[in-house]
């Protein structure tokens, strides 16, 4: 996540109510680590769940697939393309940030 996009998340009004139930020490830590980073308990757990959410989503998003995986994987890569035309045109087009 952006430090924009975090930003924005801590600043605007949130929507719904997350409850859940910790150990008084669990709670404490929590608590101290927040202090230290100058955040209130609720945006510190908010950003910790969703760093780690965003880490469990991206480790689904990269693969490591055995030798022979790999080769199929490989060889569909390097498979001439099957819409030429369509991809050259795709390509010429200018990109929406540089208009």
């Amino acid at each position: 996540m952006s430090t924009q996009e975090s930003y924005r998340m801590a600043t605007t009004a949130r929507e719904v109510t997350i409850n859940l139930r910790a150990r008084a020490a669990q709670k404490d830590l929590i608590d101290r680590a927040a202090e230290l980073q100058g955040k209130k308990r609720t945006e510190f757990m908010l950003e910790a769940a969703c760093e780690k959410a965003e880490e469990v989503l991206l480790d689904k998003t990269f693969f490591t697939p055995d030798e022979k995986r790999f080769r199929q994987f490989a060889e569909i890569l390097d498979a001439p393309l099957a819409h030429h035309a369509r991809l050259l045109k795709l390509l010429s087009k200018r990109v929406p940030w540089d208009r």
